[in-house]
């Protein structure tokens, strides 16, 4: 087999967030430059045009409804205050709509006849969000302020009659609630009063603007697309993911529940998530997904009553990942972007009614035949307490050394996140030089349903790491691995995940690598940014009450048990996960004599956009791996 360097790997482009404007012109962001920009294309494969040329990551584009134009968000050096630009198509020019570079933007759209829209900030406050609207000839200062929030707020689309917007607001991962704003006169009105953690998610206007389409678990333990009538203040299912079996189960069986009736496998005869939805307003036309054990399955259709979909042939895409749902004006036809384990991501326009579905760019792979990557093989394995975790599973396609392969285990972030089969080019260049790659999703982790994702809340924290080290356990007994030869990987949380997993058993593992992670949850709590404490407090526990707890837990706090070698990477602008996690770490690991290297970058923020710097970090990652594994 030809191997190629990690260089090549990070050359391989993605185009993602897929917007069909009114011309037919599909807007997307290409990262052939190093950094993803916006680009246009007005064909399937057509020769794609670029427009803007920045250093920093473009992070969306969202069409105008009747203009050629567009607004696009970036922010400066990973610091995530993203400022809002008006991209014109014709004239090439950009003009930049915030003025406000100490604040963060979220793009909340654009009205109907593309002459407003509407944005949540923190400008007023730097740990709240307030919703603002904006002519789009407006600049800085000209926004009204249609709304002083007290919270994590966004903005999630017009009405149909361009008088009002949804509002979404986020008390924790998994309680959220939701409000319609009159426009004129500022008043906002409460749709989802609750008590306990309620997720209302993706939500959507309908067509008469009297209800709203939206994913919740509000009444089950997985999300379920649900209406919601505005005025009566009643929902009623819509579709659910019951009756979807689980991928594989090439895992190690099980008895299929714990002593207590509690499911051991995650998903599977519960149903999965609907994790997002898309409504057309004229057309009727709708595009929901369901997560299933990480894979996507779409449905399309057509509202025919209020509360029922007839359905329409599902598209023919990648097995993998697909959302970013963009409907056409007219609902004829929408645009996806979607990715798989052996695909890199690329934007697709899709026949609603037909299902016909054609790939509208050509994303390069940098050379490298793409019949040389590998798909996982999805397998769960038992833990602790007799549940089985979900995890993917990927070995090379050569033969095994004698002693069997060195394996990466790769520890997503989050917590409440999900690895999923999207391309991976890291993963892919570990494969084609003799690694295998081992993806869990423990306790905690999003897709099975809220109960899996609280099995890790504050004080069972450590139960996840628990599940870390069943899964080492699980390839010490398979045959193609070297279980001397363990790395840990992971990024931000997965980070602390790796920390956890070398101070709580250090006996596992060769090396380990934590890139943006956390050390310790007091100084991190404490540093990261204001708008984002509280969120974090209720998955991690409070700085007042469970102070001696998060201590406890922090590897900062048990680094005497380290034994492997550590690469600790980060970004100097990180906002989420404050620079100075990896600088105590670092050093307090020092002084007990580990090799640890360090390689921080002035910027970037939470991970690296920057190609030149990808390039540099995993060089090292990998020289690293190569010396000590």
């Amino acid at each position: 087999m030809h191997r190629y360097d990690i260089e090549r790997y990070l050359n391989v482009r993605n185009a993602g967030g897929a917007d069909l404007g009114p011309n037919g012109r599909l807007s997307f962001l290409l990262n052939t430059t190093g950094t993803g920009q916006v680009w246009s294309v007005d064909e399937p494969l057509g020769w794609p045009e670029q427009h803007t040329f920045f250093e920093e990551s473009v992070s969306f584009v969202d069409s105008s409804p009747q203009r050629a134009e567009a607004v696009f968000g970036m922010d400066e050096g990973g610091n995530e205050r993203a400022q809002l630009y008006l991209l014109n198509y014709e004239s090439g020019d950009i003009v930049d709509l915030t003025e406000r570079p100490e604040a963060k933007h979220r793009w909340g759209g654009w009205d109907s006849e593309g002459d407003r829209f509407a944005f949540a900030s923190n400008r007023r406050d730097e740990s709240v969000f307030d919703v603002y609207v904006q002519d789009r000839d407006a600049t800085g200062d000209e926004a009204d302020l249609a709304y002083e929030g007290d919270g994590w707020l966004s903005v999630a689309g017009w009405s149909p009659s361009d008088d009002r917007l949804i509002v979404h607001e986020a008390h924790s991962s998994f309680d959220h609630d939701v409000y319609t704003l009159d426009v004129a006169s500022g008043d906002l009105t409460h749709h989802t009063p609750h008590e306990g953690d309620v997720r209302y998610g993706s939500p959507e206007w309908g067509p008469d603007g009297r209800s709203l389409y939206l994913v919740t678990d509000r009444d089950s333990d997985t999300l379920r697309l649900e209406r919601l009538d505005l005025a009566a203040g009643e929902f009623s299912v819509v579709a659910s993911g019951e009756g979807s079996g689980p991928r594989s189960d090439a895992g190690d069986g099980g008895d299929g529940a714990d002593g207590d009736g509690t499911p051991a496998k995650p998903g599977g005869d519960d149903g999965w998530n609907v994790d997002g939805v898309a409504v057309h307003e004229e057309s009727r036309r709708v595009v929901y997904s369901r997560n299933v054990d990480g894979y996507t399955e779409l449905a399309v259709g057509e509202l025919v009553e209020p509360d029922r979909i007839d359905p329409f042939p599902a598209p023919d895409l990648p097995e993998g990942v697909a959302g970013g749902v963009s409907f056409g004006p007219d609902g004829d036809r929408f645009a996806i972007t979607a990715t798989g384990s052996t695909h890199n991501a690329n934007a697709y326009v899709v026949d609603a009614a037909t299902g016909e579905t054609e790939r509208w760019t050509a994303a390069s792979t940098a050379g490298i035949p793409p019949d040389t990557f590998v798909e996982p093989e999805l397998v769960h394995y038992p833990t602790f307490d007799g549940r089985e975790i979900p995890a993917f599973f990927s070995v090379p396609e050569t033969e095994p050394p004698e002693g069997g392969y060195p394996v990466v285990v790769d520890i997503h972030g989050g917590p409440e996140s999900q690895r999923r089969p999207s391309f991976a080019s890291v993963k892919q260049y570990l494969l084609n030089n003799g690694y295998a790659v081992f993806e869990p999703n423990v306790r905690g982790s999003s897709g099975y349903g809220k109960a899996y994702s609280a099995l890790d809340d504050v004080e069972k924290r450590m139960d996840s790491v628990a599940d870390i080290e069943a899964g080492v356990e699980w390839l010490h007994d398979h045959p193609e691995v070297d279980p001397d030869r363990v790395v840990a990987m992971g990024g931000s949380y997965g980070g602390f995940m790796v920390l956890a997993a070398l101070t709580e058993y250090p006996e596992l593992w060769a090396a380990g690598v934590d890139v943006v992670g956390i050390a310790n949850f007091v100084t991190f709590l404490e540093n990261t940014g204001d708008w984002r404490r509280s969120l974090r407090e209720a998955e991690y526990g409070s700085l007042d009450e469970d102070r001696e707890f998060l201590e406890s837990i922090s590897p900062i706090n048990n680094i005497e048990n380290i034994a492997s070698p550590l690469f600790v990477l980060h970004g100097a602008n990180d906002p989420r996960v404050p620079v100075g996690e990896a600088e105590q770490i670092v050093e307090r690991a020092r002084e007990q004599g580990v090799p640890v290297r360090k390689l921080i970058f002035d910027d970037e923020g939470h991970g690296f956009a920057k190609l030149e710097n990808r390039i540099e970090a995993y060089r090292e990652v990998v020289d690293f791996l190569a010396e000590h594994v």
